[in-house]
Order: C-alpha cells, then sequence, then structure tokens
C-alpha cells in the first residue's frame, strides 16, 4: 500500500515534512523534544503544548533539512508535549495516593477480547466488567473505611478521650465538649470524600474533533485503540462510588454492618445506610452501557434516572447519613465496636469478587484464544489473557496495605499504650510478614538462577553484525543487550509472582480469621516484620508525594506511574486522574489534519516510548477520517516503543496483535520503528522471530502490501542500522562521531534516540521518501575516528 502511495505521490519543489513529536513516559522539556536549544508555543492551550524550535528572537524557526529524493527537503519539527497532565504541584503529586485506584481500572482494559457473535463469551464479558466495577467500589469503600478508622476511631474516640495520656496539649475541659470529638474525627472523612469527588471529576477538556464511534466493549478492533473513548457512565458511577463510601462511615460508629442497634435512631439510621449502601452496590452492579455502545440497554435508563440533581440529593443523603450517625453515637474511649466488622466485611467482599473475577477469566480466556493461538508464544498475551486478575489483586492488598499502614503509623505516631487498633489489624499485619518471608523463599531461588543466566549468557549474533569489527563496544552492548531482553522477557512474571507471593499471605490471614485461630507464638516475627513493611509502606508513599510536589525532577520519576495509568479511560473506577489521552490525541490529530489541508506537506508523527502508543492510536483515528490523498501524506515512526512486547500483550482487547497488522497494512513502508537492543523498555514493534543466518538477519513481519509472513534479509544502512522490514535496529553504542552531528557516547538505552543519523533516514522513509545514501551525491555525515 505503501508502494502505491510512492507510485502516485510525485515530489516537487513545495515538498515539505512536518516531523510532530510526542514524548514519553516521565515527561521532557520542550527544549529536547524539538532537539533545540530553545523552544516556544505555536498552538495549544498551555496544557497540551505544540512547540518548535526558536531562533535567538524567540520566533518560530525551521528544522533541519532532510537529505531524500536526491535533494534537500525542508523540513519542520514540531512537539507535543503533554506531561503537565500528569505530574506537577501538590493536586497532581497526591494522584500517587490513587494508585489502587487506578490499577482497578486498569484491569479493565486488561480483560480478553470477546470474539464477535460468541453469545457466551459475550455474557462472560459482561460479568466480568460488573465483577471489576463492583471490586473498584468495595475498594472506594475499603480506604474510606480505613480513613474513617484513623480519623473517628483511633484520634476522636481514643485518643481525644477524657483522661487519656494521648495528645496532652488537648485539656480535659475541651475534651468532654460534646460535639468537639465527632466533628474531629468526621470533618477529615468528609474532607476526604470531597477530594475525591473533585478529582474524579476533573477531564482535559479538547475542542478538536471528538471521540470515534463507540466500539461494543472488548471486542476485536482493526485498528489499536477503537474503543478508547469516554464512558458516559462516569458521572453516575462516581456518585455511587462515594455514597456507597459514605454510607460505610456510617455503619462504623453504628455498630457496623451485622449488629443492628437497639436504640430507635440509631436503628433507623443503620437502616438507612444498610439500604443505600445495597441500593448503589446493585446499581454499580448493573451500570453497564460502555461507552454507550448499545443505547438501548438498561444502562442507558439507569445514567438517565441518576442525572445531575439526582446524583446531588444521593452525595447529601450519604453526607446526612454520616452526620446523624455521629451527632446520636457516643464515642467510646475503648474505641468503635464497629471499626473491624466494618473493615473485615469490605474486605472480604472485595477478595470473594476477586476469587470469583478469576474464575470466570478463565474460560473467557478460553474462548478468547482463538484470536491469538496462531501467534508465536512471544506475541501472545501475558498470563493467556488471564492478566487482569492478578493486577486487582494486587490494586486490593496496596489499597488495603496502604490504610492498614496509615493506620499503623498513627498509632505508633500518638504514643500512646491505651490506643488500640480493631482485631482485623493484626491479621493484616500477619499478611505483610507471611508476604515478605514468603517472597525471600522464592527470591533466593529467583535470585541464583538469574545469576546463572548472566555467568551463562552467550554473544547475540545480532550485535556481531551491529559491532563487526569493534570489540570495545560489542562486549559493553552485549551486557546490555542481555540484561534488557531479561527485563522485557520476564516483567509479566515478575508481576504474577509479586500478585501470587501477596495472594498466599493472604490466604493465610484469611483463613486463620475464619478458622478462629489466634497466631502462634512463632509467627509474633511475621507480624512485628508485617507492621514494618505497612509502616514503611505508607511513609515512603506520602514522602513520594511531598517530594514530588516540591522537586520537579522528582515529580516527574513519579509521573511514570501517572503516565502508564492515567492513559486509560476511566471506566472500572471513576475515582481515578483523568485520562490523557482522551485530549492528546484528537489534539495531535486535529494539528496532523491542519497540517495535511497543504497538498505539498508530509506528515510523520513521532513518538517515543509511551508515545509511540499515542501515534499510533492517532494514526488509527486519522486513517478513519481523512481522505485517500492524505492517508498517502501520513506516516509514523515509533522510537523505543513498547507497542508490541508489552501492550498488545498485556491489553489484548485494546491494541491486539491484529489491530497493529491492520494498521501496518495501511501505512506500508510509511510506519518505521527505531529500536535498540539494549533498550529494556522499548522493542521491535513490525517483526519478530528474528534470527541470524549466514551472517544475515532474518525474521517474520509486517510486509509493505499489508500481508504477514517472512521478510527480506535486513540491510546496513549508511549509519550501520540493520532495517529488517519496518524495524531499524540501531547501534549502541553509536558508530562515529559524525560530523557536524551531536554524539552521545557509551550505552544510551531507552534515551537519546534523535541523536543516531538514522533517525533523520527514518523521518524520510516515514514520509514516503528516498532518503539519502552514499550512492545519490548528497553529503551523508563523515564517521569521525575512534
Amino acid at each position: 500500500m505503501a508502494q502505491h502511495g510512492r507510485e502516485v505521490l510525485l515530489t516537487g519543489t513545495e515538498t515539505r515534512v512536518v516531523e510532530l513529536r510526542v514524548h514519553g513516559l516521565m515527561g521532557t522539556s520542550a527544549e529536547s523534544l524539538v532537539s533545540a536549544v530553545s523552544a516556544v508555543d505555536v498552538a495549544g492551550d498551555g496544557v497540551g503544548r505544540i512547540v518548535r524550535p526558536a531562533d535567538r528572537l524567540q520566533r518560530p524557526a525551521p528544522g533541519p533539512v532532510l537529505q531524500a529524493e536526491g535533494r534537500s527537503i525542508p523540513r519542520v519539527v514540531e512537539g507535543y508535549v503533554w506531561g503537565a497532565m500528569t505530574s506537577g504541584g501538590w493536586a497532581k503529586a497526591t494522584w500517587a495516593l490513587l494508585f489502587p485506584f487506578s490499577l482497578a481500572n486498569v484491569a479493565h482494559w486488561m480483560l480478553p477480547p470477546i470474539p464477535s457473535g460468541h453469545r457466551p463469551a459475550r455474557l462472560l464479558g459482561g460479568a466480568l466488567r460488573a465483577l471489576l466495577r463492583v471490586a473498584a467500589a468495595l475498594l472506594t469503600m475499603l480506604l474510606v473505611a480505613q480513613a474513617t478508622v484513623v480519623s473517628l476511631d483511633l484520634v476522636a474516640a481514643q485518643c481525644l478521650a477524657p483522661g487519656t495520656s494521648c495528645l496532652t496539649s488537648v485539656p480535659d475541659w475541651l475534651r468532654e465538649v460534646y460535639p468537639l470529638r465527632q466533628v474531629a474525627g468526621l470533618v477529615p472523612v468528609l474532607l476526604a470524600v470531597l477530594i475525591l469527588h473533585r478529582v474524579s471529576g476533573v477531564a482535559w477538556e479538547t475542542e478538536d474533533s471528538p471521540n470515534p464511534p463507540a466500539a461494543p466493549p472488548n471486542t476485536r478492533v482493526e485498528l489499536p485503540g477503537r474503543n478508547l473513548v469516554a464512558d458516559p457512565d462516569t458521572p453516575a458511577l462516581r456518585t455511587l462510588h462515594l455514597v456507597a463510601a459514605l454510607a460505610t462511615v456510617a455503619l462504623l460508629p453504628l455498630g457496623g454492618p451485622f449488629r443492628v442497634p437497639n436504640e430507635i435512631a440509631d436503628r433507623v439510621l443503620w437502616f438507612g445506610a444498610v439500604g443505600v449502601l445495597g441500593l448503589c452496590l446493585l446499581a454499580v452492579l448493573t451500570l453497564d452501557d460502555p461507552r454507550g455502545a448499545a443505547p438501548e440497554r438498561a444502562g442507558r435508563l439507569l445514567r438517565a434516572a441518576l442525572n445531575g440533581p439526582v446524583r446531588a440529593v444521593a452525595l447529601l443523603l450519604g453526607v446526612a447519613l454520616v452526620c446523624g450517625a455521629g451527632a446520636v453515637t457516643e464515642l467510646p474511649s475503648t474505641g468503635l465496636p464497629g471499626s473491624g466488622t466494618t473493615v473485615e466485611a469490605v474486605a472480604g467482599a472485595l477478595i470473594g469478587v476477586t476469587i470469583l473475577l478469576g474464575f470466570l477469566l478463565v474460560p473467557a480466556a478460553l474462548v478468547a484464544r482463538r484470536s491469538w493461538s496462531g501467534l508465536p508464544r512471544g506475541l501472545r498475551p501475558w498470563a493467556g489473557g488471564w492478566m487482569s486478575a492478578p493486577v486487582l489483586a494486587v490494586a486490593g492488598l496496596l489499597g488495603g496495605g496502604f490504610g492498614a499502614g496509615l493506620a499503623i503509623s498513627v498509632g505508633k505516631l500518638v504514643g500512646s499504650d491505651g490506643v488500640r487498633l480493631p482485631d482485623g489489624y493484626e491479621r493484616v499485619t500477619l499478611l505483610w510478614g507471611a508476604a515478605a518471608a514468603i517472597g525471600l523463599v522464592v527470591a533466593l531461588p529467583v535470585v541464583a538462577w538469574v545469576a546463572v543466566g548472566f555467568l551463562r549468557r552467550r554473544g547475540r549474533r545480532e550485535v556481531d553484525l551491529l559491532h563487526h569489527g569493534r570489540p570495545r563496544d560489542r562486549g559493553s552492548a552485549d551486557r546490555a543487550w542481555h540484561t534488557a531482553a531479561w527485563q522485557r522477557r520476564n516483567l509479566h512474571r515478575l508481576l504474577l509472582t509479586g500478585a501470587a507471593v501477596l495472594s498466599v499471605g493472604a490466604g493465610v490471614a484469611v483463613t486463620m480469621r475464619i478458622a478462629g485461630i489466634a497466631p502462634p507464638f512463632w509467627m509474633e516475627p511475621l507480624s512485628a516484620v508485617g507492621i514494618l513493611a505497612l509502616g514503611l509502606l505508607a511513609a515512603a508513599l506520602l514522602r513520594a508525594v511531598y517530594t514530588a510536589a516540591n522537586n520537579p525532577a522528582s515529580g516527574r520519576r513519579l509521573g511514570v506511574v501517572a503516565d502508564l495509568a492515567c492513559f486509560w479511560p476511566r471506566e472500572a473506577h471513576p475515582t481515578v486522574p483523568p485520562c490523557y489521552a482522551l485530549k492528546v490525541v484528537p489534539e495531535l490529530a486535529a494539528r496532523t489534519v491542519e497540517h495535511l489541508r497543504d497538498p505539498g506537506t508530509r506528515v510523520v508523527l513521532t513518538g517515543h516510548s509511551q508515545g509511540g502508543l499515542i501515534v499510533a492510536v492517532t494514526a488509527a483515528r486519522l486513517l478513519e477520517s481523512i481522505n485517500e490523498p492524505e492517508r498517502q501524506r501520513l506516516g509514523i515512526m515509533t522510537v523505543g516503543s513498547h507497542l508490541q512486547w508489552a501492550y498488545a500483550r498485556a491489553f489484548p482487547a485494546v491494541v491486539p496483535h491484529t489491530s497493529l497488522a491492520h494498521l501496518a497494512g495501511e501505512l506500508g513502508t510509511r510506519w518505521r520503528s527505531l529500536c535498540r537492543g539494549t533498550d529494556p523498555l522499548g522493542g521491535a514493534v513490525t517483526t519478530w522471530g528474528r534470527q541470524v543466518c549466514d551472517g544475515k538477519l532474518l525474521g517474520t513481519g509486517f510486509r509493505p502490501d499489508g500481508t504477514i509472513g517472512p521478510l527480506p534479509a535486513a540491510h546496513v544502512s549508511p549509519t550501520g542500522a540493520l532495517v529488517l522490514g519496518g524495524d531499524h535496529w540501531l547501534p549502541d553504542p553509536m558508530r562515529g562521531p559524525f560530523h557536524g552531528r551531536r554524539w552521545a557516547a557509551g550505552v544510551l538505552g531507552h534515551r537519546d534516540y534523535p541523536v543516531d543519523p538514522e533517525w533523520d533516514r527514518a523521518v524520510a522513509m516515514a514520509a514516503g521518501l528516498d532518503p539519502a545514501d552514499p550512492g545519490s551525491g548528497l553529503p551523508w555525515p563523515r564517521a569521525g575516528r575512534r
């Protein structure tokens, strides 16, 4: 198809190339993105910025020309800077505290695809989505309940009780004032709920092209990211989460969910809280109209019933239940009797839902297996499409662990022997202590196995081809290739191992709790280790938030978590940071369309790391809307991308391998990918099954005509890169230095891709142009001495 485009498109004196770059994880400066000393904004709203290199007078300057088609082609370099959407200031730094919620939301997007026309699979998919929504609501209830234990139980009921030795700066006469302790215990919780409401109401707005028409949920898609659109159920789901959390808070001072109070006022409030909680969970279970895909479904009716005024009334009702429960309840100095039972009930329900999800995922993954059974093992989904269950388990255990760690830390901080945690918290410390012990036992053989593997590693034959005649570079490259390949190959195994270790620890603690077995004396060290681990977890996370808010560099490092999790729209959990993809993709598409209006302009979308996923989704959206001549002037270049080894395997319903193949067929040779074997995050995108035979690199991949199969042997580019299909394997360390070009020494791994001269050749090819070569008569960078 790309070859077709070359036959129709002719280059003339008016031809120019616009290279629109998108950065990846941890953000970057505008200057680094466009490879310039200075950069200025040329479009955007300050949150999403379109920048260009600037001259001394801070005016937009043209980029370096491209040597192609036997002449110099003008080039404009632009960059889209989106890092402000995920990092910067206190507000975004505190989003790290919502990481368990974000994991639960990501688990939804990791569900296996639903084959079209398969009714049992569709029913399984609906059940899985419903269970994920309920689990997400339970996770919200658990964290808010644990915050209430800290604020209302530990501080207000026990620490501020008259006659205690805790917080001695507060006089007894003030402790005996009726509303003081209730207000001190409930106001922080209500503020936390308000913050959750404000965070979940933030959305990155754009005036550019709207979301595409909705696709059926989790079905196989033709192009990557086809079903990445905003869910209209989010406002209703957000209200249901917060009202359920408020009802849970009201149950704590009333004795918990399993004990009906004797007093009439208490009984009325208890039945009200239980009834509201049940209705909220039922609505969460049935509110399933993903992305408005089926307007005739019941989800549309429920969403219409939960309109703005009704949602406001529901929130006021939840606040009234909390205030009423606090007003009629005396706070005993021995602690709230409903704290332990409420937290344990919510945690138990969350564990049960997670286990049920894991069981239902097995047949769903087996049904979906037909869509990837013909792929090589290295391209199939992680854990056979079952990855959503361990991710949800980790989300629940981290959320519960953070809440428990916060309670334990506060209990130690107030420093009073009279402050007592609920009984269930002892089992939580046992959980984490047992997980730490099991993790140590598992880690020892794993470390030994890794060490033996590194000692027995063999030299990679690709390295011999890339660094022929350069023994010093070959040695450092071989070590880096081996390390990076091990990380890419085993990342999902490490995640599964961590989830399994935590789950086994949880199983031990839950079994002992249900059986009523008190921990024997030899388990006391495990509880001590658990207390230390939970305290460190809470302290480390709070410190990370504080440091990120005050130190921009640290904020960018913490932003890695947000960059990965916040790419996905709110679906299972509404109380997560806003999705930046819903703003970045339409604005990139609009900017591309603006450039393509000029018939002499060719646009190359260039994405590094996470930016590779963004440009692939953007190109897929554009291919569905622009006309054929414009399609032939569009190309993409993914750089250090994890599209193939990570995203296609972790999210088989959103970025399946078939969608990448379809996109490659639409673009042909205008999809180029720069990759380094030393890059632990980026890898090949358009090829796989590579092997060296008779001194040549062979492999399978996407062909220019849209088919899949064996490719011609890789050729060596003038810069020393191995070009196999659409993948350009760069030598790392670089060859050179090259005259007139910036130089970077050593193994670069995931950084500084633009410094390699192969960058310009790949941009020219993605633009549908023939790049310069030594026989073209055009000057090419000359390698200096080594």
